[in-house]
């Protein structure tokens, strides 16, 4: 839907992560006019490159984060009744290990962890015996266990982007800003993509560019904040190391952490790392010695020996972080800020530039954006609402139990479908699955995926390329074969 300048938006949101999908989906949902542009595709940068846990934050305890763990805390149960398919609960042990925090540090930090966050359906903390279990030295003989929750976090960005779409939103990928200027009291914003150039008016703009913030204020030749650092992190996935459904937070000798956790079923995702090196390189990629530095991190504390032939998949995300002054990039605050920008006098087009973030509090982080720009109106309905597909309510903690009934309503609609994908289909969309599977689900494609399944991917979650599909909107890529993506790639083709 173009608008002239007769009609422009009420806000324009740049920026299609994390952020820019929940400040574009509270405001359609506060019935704002919105339009998300993104230049390439929904969370294909930081957002689809995270730890993808939705936490507090236990190790922003020692930096003295208290209000930005305990806002995380608060959210983790809000996000788990928004999203039971694409968020749920998971027990964390770490053990206890000579260069690590001694053991009354660990116990002090997961005592205040339970408290400040209004922790009510996830159990609290406990002590552990290990000595050999979960794949551990046998030296490793104790820890403790404690709650956070997963997220599937590209999958949480095309579900906000989705519910911002059903609420009246106009979401353009692969959609880029080329030029931005006021012009008089609205901003002109001039974008490049496949289907050629194309100009937008909008009365406000929010710049959620992530990494690119800086490139866009200069575009619209505005003021950048000058404490801004770019930090990377970095993971690997492994075979998976053991068979325990738990996590593990690793303590490192150089004072640093990382986790180990249960990914995708077959395999163990780890990571992150923090560095400033070559920060700046776009795409981000995992160098050889953060590789190897995370490989280092699991052989100190498990039985099984890595070595990089083992090392199945890397990613990495570029976060843009507040400069508070710390040295070591890891101590930097995971905390946000909203920079406001109001032109030559307060009559102009507002530019409100995100700072920082990270996934647990995008939703908070939407209102206080919209409050900053002065849009009170029914503020906080984000609380509450389900996003797509997750409009049924856990019923405890387990995912299995709380999957089932979804799971024998997809076999009822489709029983030649395989258990695996049934449990995948549910996970994915939730209750959204059911408008989609069949009796027929058309062509067989690979590992289970359908071109049903594809077209509902195309007409619903903008996928365009055999990544997005492969490695965003699923993680087929994984076990997907070379001749199965060249299936995948020529079925895009048609039907698009």
């Amino acid at each position: 839907m173009d608008r002239s300048m007769d009609a422009p938006y009420d806000l324009a949101v740049i920026g299609g992560g994390v952020n820019g999908a929940a400040i574009a989906r509270d405001a359609a949902g506060r019935g704002l006019s919105v339009l998300l542009l993104e230049r390439g595709d929904l969370a294909q940068g930081t957002s689809s490159a995270s730890t993808k846990l939705i936490h507090g934050g236990l190790r922003y305890l020692e930096h003295r984060e208290f209000a930005l763990v305990a806002e995380g805390l608060h959210e983790r149960e809000i996000l788990w009744r928004q999203a039971p398919h694409i968020i749920w609960p998971m027990r964390f042990v770490a053990p206890i290990v000579p260069e690590g925090r001694p053991w009354w540090m660990l116990r002090t930090g997961l005592w205040l962890y339970d408290r400040i966050g209004g922790r009510k359906a996830l159990p609290p903390t406990r002590r552990v015996k290990l000595a050999g279990r979960m794949g551990l030295q046998s030296d490793i003989r104790r820890g403790y266990e404690y709650s956070d929750c997963w997220v599937d976090d590209a999958r949480l960005v095309l579900l906000l982007a989705r519910d911002a779409a059903d609420r009246g939103a106009d979401v353009r990928t692969r959609c880029a800003v080329s030029a931005l200027r006021r012009e008089g009291h609205l901003w002109r914003i001039e974008t490049r993509s496949c289907e050629g150039a194309n100009v937008f008016h909008a009365a406000m703009a929010i710049n959620a560019a992530g990494p690119q913030v800086g490139q866009l204020l200069d575009l619209a030749h505005a003021p950048k904040p000058a404490a801004l650092r770019q930090v990377r992190g970095s993971h690997i996935v492994v075979p998976r190391l053991h068979d325990d459904p738990r996590a593990l937070f690793l303590q490192l000798p150089d004072g640093r952490v990382c986790f180990a956790i249960p990914w995708q079923h077959a395999f163990t995702l780890i990571g992150t790392t923090d560095g400033e090196d070559n920060a700046d390189a776009d795409p981000p990629h995992a160098s050889e010695v953060e590789i190897a530095y995370l490989l280092d991190a699991v052989n100190r504390h498990f039985r099984r020996q890595l070595s990089r032939d083992d090392v199945v998949w890397t990613f990495a995300g570029v976060r843009l972080l507040a400069d508070d002054g710390s040295g070591r990039p890891e101590a930097a605050t995971r905390g946000y800020r909203l920079e406001l920008d109001r032109g030559s006098d307060h009559h102009s087009a507002p530019l409100l530039s995100v700072l920082g973030g990270k996934i647990t509090t995008h939703r908070t982080l939407a209102e206080a954006a919209l409050e900053r720009l002065g849009v009170m109106e029914n503020a906080g309905w984000t609380a509450t609402a389900p996003l797509p597909g997750g409009d049924f309510m856990p019923d405890g903690l387990d995912e299995a139990d709380n999957l089932a009934p979804l799971e024998q309503e997809i076999r009822a609609q489709a029983q030649n479908l395989s258990r695996p994908t049934i449990h995948r289909l549910a996970r994915a969309y939730g209750t959204e699955a059911l408008g989609f599977v069949r009796g027929d689900m058309g062509r067989a494609i690979g590992q289970g995926f359908t071109e049903a399944e594809l077209d509902h991917l195309i007409t619903r979650e903008w996928a365009q390329t055999v990544d997005d599909v492969l490695w965003r909107r699923s993680k087929l890529g994984l076990w997907f074969s070379a001749e199965e993506a060249e299936v995948l790639e020529s079925a895009i083709r048609q039907m698009s």
